[in-house]
């Protein structure tokens, strides 16, 4: 019979492929099982990899240098009107704004807040000037290297496989066409959908973590979609894949977005966050291929403990 309290892509449910895997899977795995470390990941290889790191800042440069020098003249001449705007519209609306002169929320800060508020708000100000001058360099740097460091793996494009269920009983999903999700995963949408979270920036620190989570889905979605793209997936094999690693998504999404979300180390984060989204899905094909070999009868089976999760028994 079959467990219906094993639902595929439940918060505490792993993989029915997750244990006793061979030693070659296992470096794999283990970082399946906590997918925001992609997002450290990402970030170190960036750091440390000189053919991600200087193809990338090649790119950036000139555009980069034009936007700070911009940016640090407009704070030169806006920093006292914003603070005045900070101290008289929102220390002085702590029930809208959750901020005092030295509280957040209530809860007592060890630092000025007006001076702090005015600075993440000048930072992120000068973050989307520099952007501005960014924009078509750093999409193309973001596309690089994602693709570099799959290349980097030594992997070609006959190494991605068809999608091979993992499930013996997968969730029924249908492709949504329209709906949050959809509309947060596109790029043109990913804009408006920062217009819409605006207000959320003048709640610093907390602000961050709302608009982080509200993009957490549709960010991992569209990080993946060179991977759905190489495997040749469907509508309804995304839609699948997705709801059975729904929590996984989740939570690299929140990491991801809310790293993005910081001033100007921001931007650094767009580029990494592709490398660590590689990363994760060089490790889902691997497990993909795993799969596709116990399935066909190539290697044996997971022992018993797993084989019982795998068929719900």
């Amino acid at each position: 019979m079959e467990d219906k309290s094993l639902v595929p892509g439940a918060i505490d449910l792993p993989s029915p492929y997750d244990e006793d895997v061979p030693e070659n899977m296992r470096r794999a795995t283990s970082r399946l099982q906590f997918p925001p470390s992609y997002v450290v990941v990402g970030f170190y290889r960036l750091l440390t990899d000189r053919s991600l790191r200087v193809p990338a800042w090649d790119k950036c440069r000139h555009g980069f240098m034009r936007g700070a020098s911009v940016g640090i003249i407009w704070v030169t001449g806006t920093y006292k009107i914003q603070k005045t705007f900070v101290e008289y519209f929102l220390i002085k609306s702590p029930r809208v704004t959750g901020l005092s002169r030295d509280a957040l929320f209530g809860i007592q800060m060890p630092f000025d807040l007006p001076t702090y508020a005015t600075l993440f708000f000048l930072s992120s100000q000068v973050s989307a000037v520099i952007y501005f001058f960014l924009s078509r360099n750093i999409r193309i740097a973001r596309e690089r290297a994602y693709d570099q460091t799959i290349q980097s793996r030594g992997k070609g494009t006959g190494w991605w496989q068809p999608y091979v269920e993992e499930w013996e009983h997968p969730p029924r999903v249908k492709p949504v066409k329209w709906g949050w999700g959809v509309f947060m995963s596109g790029p043109v949408s990913r804009i408006v959908a920062k217009l819409i979270a605006l207000p959320l920036n003048f709640i610093p620190l907390a602000g961050m973590f709302i608009a982080a989570w509200i993009r957490a889905l549709g960010t991992a979605r569209y990080l993946h979609e060179p991977y759905y793209k190489a495997k040749g997936m469907t509508p309804d094999q995304i839609a699948t894949f997705v709801e059975e690693r729904k929590w996984d998504y989740r939570s690299f999404g929140f990491a991801a977005a809310l790293v993005e979300r910081i001033p100007i180390v921001g931007l650094v984060f767009s580029i990494s966050n592709r490398i660590g989204a590689a990363m994760w899905a060089h490790d889902l094909e691997k497990r993909q291929h795993y799969v596709a070999a116990i399935q066909t009868g190539l290697i044996a089976p997971s022992p018993p403990a797993s084989a019982a999760r795998l068929k719900g028994e």
